[in-house]
């Protein structure tokens, strides 16, 4: 029978020079990561407690109320000068201005002359804004076609609406129906306000655009914004 050399088998070895190696190589080695340090209780706990202050923060401003919100829009917009005529829907953001010692907050006889001290105020390097109800609205086409228009005042009129969604009075939904014609008449931009999550967007934006361009622009607070005034029997 004739003589048969045995097949040599392979020999695996440990590379000497990096651990985990074989010298083999056809053989697949993975490398892993070592495991990551476990995070120090004091580093966990200040994130943990930034992430609940922030939640804290962002359900606060959801639950902001309209009348905070136009609060802290006229402020960061520098208006300080607030006349109006007083009027039951606007009562929660009159009594927060006069609280707040940066506004200068007061009321006056008639619409019109409000006006007239908001646009002395812009004369003389201050800026101001107006409040009203919409049948106090319909006693100013004159001043403003013949003042806040020509003259180019920034006039901000914040207008509690009324004539509409359950209002009593007739004659308020009558003159409620003249408001945006008179506005559109004298070309004035104007925004009616529904919904609490665009109201410091288009007030903020309305006041910016109403002093770089030196117009007027009214903003009609609607009763789906304010709750507006209903009378029960």
């Amino acid at each position: 029978m004739p003589w048969r050399r045995r097949p040599r088998q392979a020999i695996w070895r440990r590379s000497r020079y990096r651990p985990g190696h074989v010298d083999n190589p056809a053989a697949r080695v993975k490398f892993g990561r070592p495991p990551r340090p476990p995070e120090p209780r004091s580093m966990r706990g200040a994130r943990e407690n930034a992430m609940a202050i922030a939640e804290q923060q962002t359900q606060g401003s959801s639950d902001r109320s309209w009348h905070s919100i136009v609060l802290q829009t006229l402020k960061r917009n520098d208006v300080s000068l607030i006349p109006y005529v007083p009027d039951r829907v606007l009562t929660p953001l009159i009594k927060n201005l006069h609280a707040d010692p940066f506004f200068t907050t007061f009321a006056t006889a008639r619409e019109e002359e409000a006006v007239g001290i908001v646009s002395g105020a812009w004369m003389g390097g201050r800026r101001g804004a107006v409040l009203m109800q919409t049948s106090g609205f319909a006693t100013l086409a004159n001043v403003l076609a013949s003042l806040a228009v020509p003259y180019q005042i920034p006039l901000i009129m914040f207008v509690s609406e009324r004539g509409t969604l359950g209002e009593f009075n007739y004659g308020q939904s009558l003159v409620c129906r003249t408001m945006r014609p008179v506005l559109d008449s004298l070309a004035l931009e104007h925004h009616t306000i529904t919904r609490l999550d665009e109201l410091e967007f288009i007030a903020d934006r309305s006041i910016k655009q109403a002093v770089t361009t030196q117009a007027p622009v009214a903003l009609i607070l609607n009763p789906l914004l304010t709750g507006g005034k209903v009378f029960e029997k």
